[in-house]
């Protein structure tokens, strides 16, 4: 029989301790990523949904219910995230569930796949990235904690999908394999993902850019699947929902400017983006050419350089529009940050400053995260506090079957019908149609005759004679039942029927007297 030589369990020692440190980086950062999924779906499964995904959740039902996209239902986003949005509400309806419990852990189940296909690519291509748990745990903590309540936005969808992509592109640029499977499936989904909002293609083309920049010029087989990918799907909407092109887009065209920010404001409330951005650009300046670290760094800020203009050439103060850039911007962050403190990087003049700068953004990022998710949280321990469950309340206690709001605010409608299911009696959302009639008006000197909007609000009205009405009269919002009672004297009559019943967080709430809506004179 063999024996052991003397000393081989010592020479196994180093083996065994490695083996032990790689366990507990993997356990704490599988714990750390748990913790924070399950933070974040309890929040968002208790709190009020965002109401953009609750009001596209319900767009998919309708449509799936046989209503016409575009026709039916007024919505001036692609079709590819009311197809999406329905796999959920199919799922829902299968297991008995709601199609926010479906909705959301897909999501979030998506988010995860993203981080970990990222981070099993990413690894070879620094040492930064040698433990692919630990790459995990921070994509994912930035996929999921960041967008806070805008979580499941197109936006958010948008990152998700890119990623894999960014990863794949990272790790040609150093010479590794990389399989065609995952190539082709990563470019797909990154150029469908762009399709979301189509500005964001300008993030596919800039990521190239930066690749050339960082190892010379060279057509890769990627780009050009996710371009044919996006291209596809154009050609699939113009032959399956011509009405997209023929009625979305000139009603967005006409219309969606009355939303639009000023430059110089969205400038200034973009202020924590732009910094943030300046000092990835200034990091990656400081990186010594050539080296992975350079690769790496060019790459996140082009596409967070893109995505923040593609916020700018959208023009709408709301947060969620940041997110694409935000969540680059802070991955790049992270990344030069850890180079750097594991002396990775070559010898670089003022590494401290440098780091501490880096810290600065970082820090924000972190602090307006938390304060965004800690509302949330709280509404989750008491739903009572939030408007819309209020509404939902009065809605049930008053045993209304119709309902509208007034208001350019979408939650007043979605997601109270969601959890109310009473019917909506409006084609539009909210107001922002009104609003964007009225405003083109003051541009042009009348209002567009294609798109009467004002009648179509008050055409709904009649037909959908609600029981209970929420009128927003907060700040300096519009006075829609005196604009509505202008454009139709029918509408007037029917309005005197209603009478105020009560004030929600400042919200005007008015009850239908007896029933019906009269006679509907004047809406031919």
């Amino acid at each position: 029989m063999s024996q052991s030589l003397p000393g081989a369990p010592q020479n196994f020692a180093p083996v065994r301790r490695l083996m032990r440190q790689e366990t507990r980086w993997t356990v704490l950062s599988l714990g750390v990523v748990g913790v924070t999924l399950a933070v974040v779906l309890f929040t968002l499964l208790r709190a009020p949904m965002k109401d953009d995904v609750a009001w596209l959740l319900w767009v998919a039902r309708q449509w799936l219910l046989g209503q016409e996209l575009y026709v039916d239902l007024v919505e001036v986003n692609p079709p590819l995230i009311i197809w999406l949005s329905a796999v959920p509400v199919m799922i829902a309806d299968t297991l008995g569930l709601t199609a926010k419990q479906v909705a959301l852990p897909m999501v979030a189940a998506t988010a995860l796949a993203s981080a970990w296909a990222s981070a099993r690519w990413l690894r070879g291509t620094s040492p930064v990235f040698e433990r692919p748990s630990v790459t995990f745990a921070a994509i994912s903590c930035v996929l999921l904690a960041m967008p806070g309540v805008e979580f499941a936005q197109r936006e958010h969808l948008l990152v998700i999908a890119v990623l894999p992509h960014l990863a794949l592109l990272i790790r040609g640029l150093e010479g590794l394999p990389v399989s065609p499977r995952a190539l082709v499936g990563s470019a797909v989904l990154a150029g469908l993902g762009c399709a979301l909002k189509p500005r964001y293609l300008l993030g596919l083309a800039a990521i190239e850019l930066a690749g050339w920049l960082h190892r010379g010029f060279r057509i890769r087989l990627a780009p050009v699947i996710a371009f044919l990918a996006a291209a596809l799907y154009v050609a699939s909407i113009v032959l399956l929902v011509p009405a997209f092109i023929e009625r979305a887009i000139p009603l967005a065209v006409t219309l969606y400017g009355g939303t639009d920010t000023g430059l110089w404001q969205l400038v200034r409330e973009s202020w924590l983006l732009l910094l943030g951005l300046s000092v990835a650009a200034l990091l990656t300046l400081r990186t010594p050419r050539g080296t992975p670290a350079a690769g790496v760094m060019l790459v996140l800020t082009a596409f967070a350089a893109a995505a923040t203009i593609a916020m700018f050439l959208d023009g709408k103060n709301w947060f969620y529009h940041r997110i694409p850039a935000m969540m680059t911007v802070v991955l790049a962050l992270l990344f030069w940050c850890a180079e750097a403190a594991r002396q990775q990087l070559p010898p670089i003049r003022w590494r401290g400053a440098l780091m501490a700068l880096a810290m600065v953004p970082l820090a924000l990022y972190v602090q307006k995260t938390s304060h965004r998710l800690y509302e949330r949280v709280v509404l989750a321990v008491e739903p009572d506090l939030s408007t819309e469950v209020r509404l939902e309340k009065l809605i049930k206690r008053e045993k209304v079957r119709s309902y509208v709001a007034f208001s350019e605010w979408i939650g007043l409608g979605f997601p109270v019908l969601n959890d109310t299911n009473v019917t909506w009696a409006s084609r539009f959302d909210s107001m922002w149609a009104l609003r964007g009639e009225l405003w083109r008006a003051r541009q042009d000197g009348q209002a567009p005759a294609e798109w009467p909007i004002r009648h179509w609000v008050v055409q709904d009205f009649m037909e959908g004679c609600p029981d209970l009405v929420v009128v927003d009269r907060r700040g300096e919002a519009i006075n829609y039942p005196a604009i509505l009672s202008q454009a139709n004297p029918g509408f007037a009559a029917v309005w005197a029927r209603y009478r105020q019943i009560a004030i929600v967080d400042g919200l005007q709430v008015y009850r239908r007297q007896g029933e019906g809506c009269g006679q509907q004179a004047g809406l031919g």
